[in-house]
């Protein structure tokens, strides 16, 4: 108000800045800003333009809670989707509705923009990690010993290292509370497949058994390869070797990224089979299911495709062989609808 009085009693910009103290250059900009070409500087009107000047500076988020996307982008979550098959899902879904088009960095800062409360949680709870921000992996001696006869990774054909060829797998263990309880873990290379094993235990013949049964359920043209860390559970690779025909591999000591596919799964499966957990509580029927869900999720890798997709296809492309199923058969099972276990007969 005082502005505007001056104003009216024709005082100087600098006569105004001394009586507010303010530099002058502030007032010559407050009146630019806010004096209209037909009417003279007023109190209120100036008010109302900073007003509206504040709002189109900070425009309303895109993803908010009224927004087009909100309800979709909050069921997919609940899903177990990530943001980035979120974000490339809506822009299929909805090619010609820019409106509902949002990116995965969107939907990350919609999460974390949220107040400090339950909604914050479940949807924190929902991302593949469940935190704000990661750990280091802690490293130490290796304590394990030596597994005897172990072939390295380093003699590994490159073909599988460039995913040229599918029927390639990494394998490993996800460890309960205490480390009492386990899963076994099975990853097709090239497809993204995801098989799941119930163990007794984690003894090398749970192992043994856990894993001889799922890639004995596998389609020979589709299992040709094994690669694992050293844990001790491999002891019996060879008898692994012998009872599924699956060359086996062994990664250096702490080199998780020899096994990335895997180490990745891993991450994407805690969300079923959280840490701390009692896993001896989960059938081979309910680890089946948490399989098909996750096979059924769209992959960037693949161009938001499924694994299982992409293993049907190659399944289907592949040449016939000695197996005691047919391609046929193997496929079909593959295909079934995702209520159904994959590892059906």
């Amino acid at each position: 108000m005082t502005i505007a009085s001056m104003r009216q009693q024709g005082q100087s910009v600098r006569a105004m800045a001394r009586t507010l103290g303010r530099s002058p250059s502030t007032i010559s900009r407050e009146l630019a800003r806010n004096t209209g070409a037909d009417a003279a500087y007023g109190s209120h009107r100036a008010q109302l333009s900073c007003q509206a000047r504040r709002r189109a500076a900070r425009p309303l988020a895109k993803l908010s809670s009224d927004s087009l996307s909100w309800s979709l982008v909050m069921t997919l979550l609940d899903w177990k989707w990530s943001p980035q098959q979120i974000a490339a899902t809506l822009k299929r879904t909805f090619p010609n509705e820019a409106a509902r088009h949002v990116s995965h960095e969107t939907i990350y800062t919609a999460i974390y923009a949220q107040p400090r409360g339950e909604l914050r949680r479940q949807l924190i709870a929902c991302l593949r990690q469940g935190r704000g921000t990661r750990l280091p992996r802690s490293r130490g001696t290796d304590r394990r010993g030596q597994i005897p006869e172990m072939v390295s990774i380093h003699v590994r054909p490159p073909e599988i290292e460039d995913r040229v060829m599918p029927g390639h797998w990494e394998g490993d263990f996800i460890k309960g509370a205490g480390n009492k309880s386990s899963v076994g873990v099975l990853v097709e290379r090239s497809s993204r497949l995801v098989l799941l094993a119930k163990m007794d235990d984690a003894t090398a013949s749970s192992a043994l058994a856990g894993f001889t049964a799922k890639l004995n359920a596998i389609a020979d043209p589709m299992r040709k390869s094994f690669t694992y860390d050293q844990g001790k559970e491999m002891s019996y690779h060879r008898q692994l070797a012998a009872a599924t025909g699956v060359q086996v591999y062994f990664c250096d000591p702490h080199s998780p990224w020899q096994r990335g596919t895997c180490e990745n799964t891993n991450g994407l499966l805690r969300q079923y089979l959280p840490k701390g957990t009692d896993l001896s509580v989960h059938s081979q029927d309910e680890l089946d299911a948490i399989a098909d869900s996750l096979n059924s999720r769209p992959r960037a890798t693949h161009g938001f495709n499924t694994p299982l997709a992409v293993f049907s296809h190659l399944l289907a492309m592949a040449p016939a062989g000695s197996s005691s199923r047919s391609i046929t058969t193997c496929c079909a099972s593959v295909l079934k609808p995702p209520t159904q276990s994959i590892y059906e007969s």
